[in-house]
């Protein structure tokens, strides 16, 4: 039996603690998860069990919500963060990667966080939730994967100016990018031999240099160097011609120069059942696509759909790896 997957509570204010019920409403039969934050947060309205031991969940889930209670010291006010939340909302995250390190828990799932009401009531030094998760594994460099059933795509660069791409871009960045990918794919989504297909970074892939010369400089020789016997690559593509359904099928993840050159194709395609993966970790760790979207949060309002894809995909990938 696959150990229970551990679910982050982020930031309570936002939208996470309704949307991890509707999950649990959705999975509870099919999918076991526990809940790790407080009690007192959650909907009154589904019914919750407290558990000591992750591995309640497989008997509990069925019938109510597992929760791994963790006493925060400010209510919920949704749409409110409270900063004297922020050290439980990050111990609350320390304790999954510990329990997903641990063996117990199969899989960190997190909730969406609130970087400034992380900084201003704890001192959060790390740009998310990737860094932080990397910083705690001792991870050097990790990459981040968004999929669905219809793409999987990894930006090179991710949170930088696109004024800053062309430096920030080198051929060692690229080649870890594409090692970890390669390895993701094998280790947790079970494809023997990815394929993997790299854009280039200029319009028509600087169409013999008229565009742009960094695929002639560097990028096309740097990827015919490569000769990797257990994963195939090719490129640099076109970036708009990568994503309609006949390109897609040739190859099993895409790696984009750039934020936006990844995001757009997967959020026009998939937008509510986009899921971020970080590949590079010793342990599976998903979360949904989206922010903890303050401005919706308690009215009922928010769409459960990312988070249940990217419980499902954790579990997915825990019965692969």
């Amino acid at each position: 039996m696959t150990a229970p997957i551990a679910l982050s509570c982020g930031e309570p204010a936002g939208i996470g603690p309704e949307i991890a019920a509707r999950a649990w409403q959705s999975l509870r039969n099919t999918c076991p998860f526990f809940y790790i934050g407080d009690v007192a947060h959650l909907p009154d309205d589904v019914p919750t069990a407290v558990i000591d031991d992750p591995a309640q969940a497989h008997s509990v889930c069925a019938d109510a919500l597992p929760v791994l209670h963790l006493p925060f010291p400010a209510p919920n006010r949704p749409g409110h963060p409270d900063p004297t939340n922020a050290p439980s909302v990050i111990d609350a995250i320390e304790q999954g990667v510990s329990l997903v390190r641990s063996g117990v828990a199969s899989a960190l799932c997190t909730g969406p966080i609130h970087k400034k009401a992380l900084i201003d009531g704890a001192g959060f030094s790390f740009p998310g939730h990737t860094e932080f998760l990397a910083a705690l594994a001792g991870c050097d460099r990790v990459v981040m994967m968004l999929a669905s059933d219809q793409l999987r795509v990894v930006p090179a660069t991710i949170h930088i100016a696109l004024s800053q791409v062309p430096t920030a871009l080198t051929p060692d960045l690229l080649r870890e990018t594409i090692e970890i990918t390669a390895q993701g794919l094998r280790a947790r989504f079970g494809i023997d031999h990815p394929r993997l297909a790299v854009a280039g970074l200029n319009p028509h892939a600087g169409e013999g240099g008229k565009m742009g010369t960094e695929e002639l400089d560097w990028i096309a020789p740097f990827l015919s160097s490569l000769a990797p016997a257990d994963h195939t690559v090719t490129g640099p593509h076109p970036a708009d011609t990568m994503f309609h359904a006949q390109a897609r099928a040739r190859y099993d993840a895409a790696i984009a120069m750039y934020h936006d050159q990844a995001l757009i194709p997967i959020k026009t395609l998939d937008f509510d059942r986009g899921v971020n993966v970080t590949l590079g970790l010793p342990f599976i760790r998903t979360s949904p696509d989206h922010g903890t979207a303050l401005d919706i949060a308690g009215q009922g309002q928010a769409s459960a759909t990312s988070l249940i894809e990217a419980l499902k995909m954790a579990h997915r990938m825990a019965r692969a790896s």
